[in-house]
């Protein structure tokens, strides 16, 4: 979870989750960034469960149709 929390800060720059990370970081002034990771991948992992389970995608994300 957390790599893919990293991913996620890298592909989805806009994203609802990835400015929450960004402003927290940047409150703490960049102390505490494996903590909030560890925060983002939590976040994450409830996100997708609600977009697997009730299709509600997370605010901010681009979805690419393969």
């Amino acid at each position: 979870m957390i790599e893919l929390a990293w991913l996620w800060l890298r592909n989805q720059p806009s994203s609802a989750l990835t400015r929450w990370f960004h402003e927290r970081v940047m409150r703490n002034q960049g102390r505490l960034k494996k903590t909030i990771i560890v925060a983002l991948a939590r976040k994450l992992l409830v996100a997708l469960w609600k977009y697997v389970t009730a299709g509600v995608v997370i605010e901010g994300a681009v979805m690419k149709a393969v």
